[in-house]
């Protein structure tokens, strides 16, 4: 089962910038469709983004499309979120998830398709 590990998260004012990493264990990463799901407290946990295995796919909550970009480096096993113009209703923890996926797949935007998860990070947007 591939591990995965999320780091960047933090404390940043409205307006501002964050970029999250997802790092996995697994040499074969670039077999993985990554997705990143965000629960905020008191909430249940909802889909942000999610990326094809070899990046040419893309999706994106309504919610966050247009601020945030998904994108991955397979030689470095890292799947990136860039998180910009952040507003306090973003502030979550945010987890990143993997499933194997075939070749053409459709992206899965349900956290129930992705059995293996990090640990979470946290991302507080201050008004």
């Amino acid at each position: 089962q591939v591990q995965l590990v999320e780091s960047g998260g933090g404390l940043v004012q409205a307006g501002g910038s964050l970029r999250l990493s997802c790092a996995t264990s697994d040499r074969t990463s670039s077999s993985y469709a990554i997705g990143w799901f965000r629960q905020a407290a008191g909430k249940e946990r909802e889909f942000v983004a999610a990326i094809s295995r070899r990046g040419s796919g893309t999706a994106y909550a309504d919610s966050v499309k247009g601020r945030f970009t998904i994108s991955r480096d397979n030689a470095k096993n890292t799947v990136y979120l860039q998180m910009n113009s952040l507003k306090p209703e973003d502030t979550a923890v945010y987890y990143c998830a993997a499933r194997w996926a075939a070749l053409i797949e459709t992206i899965k935007l349900m956290s129930e398709d992705y059995p293996a998860w990090g640990q979470g990070t946290q991302v507080t947007v201050s008004s």
